[in-house]
């Protein structure tokens, strides 16, 4: 396979305004492009019937993701935060300037906190969820942002 680059991660999300809000005014995003199948054509690409499709892409740090919303057939699943030795995608992680300040944001805009993981070790980190529960692992450190801890 001779892949030329990643283009966007997918996030299905339960009420597509809730979450355009939350992922642009918390996390700083902003909207690049929007697709809607109102038809069904998507229904055998995405092995489902009868879909009805809305989709918001959104960018930041050269990052693209796409909140999923299907009127028809509705989202499945809880809204709980899943398990992070669950198989398959587990978080995204931001490094923020002052994360008291991000997570009365996180509240403010429908996410939760989940205070059990907060933890202070040379960085501050906590994570949150966004409205349907999409784990964040959020992170206050002074130097570069992009560095790995512990490499």
């Amino acid at each position: 396979m001779s892949v030329r680059r990643l283009t966007h991660l997918g996030i299905c999300v339960s009420d597509l305004e809730r979450s355009l809000t939350f992922y642009t005014e918390v996390l700083g995003f902003r909207e690049v492009g929007r697709f809607a199948d109102e038809h069904g054509f998507s229904s055998r690409f995405l092995e489902l019937e009868d879909v009805r499709l809305q989709a918001v892409y959104l960018e930041r740090d050269g990052w693209r993701i796409e909140l999923l919303y299907y009127p028809q057939p509705r989202a499945l699943g809880s809204g709980d935060r899943g398990e992070m030795n669950r198989l398959g995608f587990t978080h995204l992680s931001f490094v923020v300037e002052d994360l008291d300040r991000s997570l009365d944001d996180v509240r403010r805009c429908g996410g939760a906190v989940v205070e059990a993981t907060r933890m202070e070790m040379g960085a501050r980190a906590i994570f949150a969820t966004d409205p349907d529960g999409t784990r964040l692992e959020l992170i206050e450190r002074a130097g570069d942002p992009m560095a790995i801890p512990g490499a």
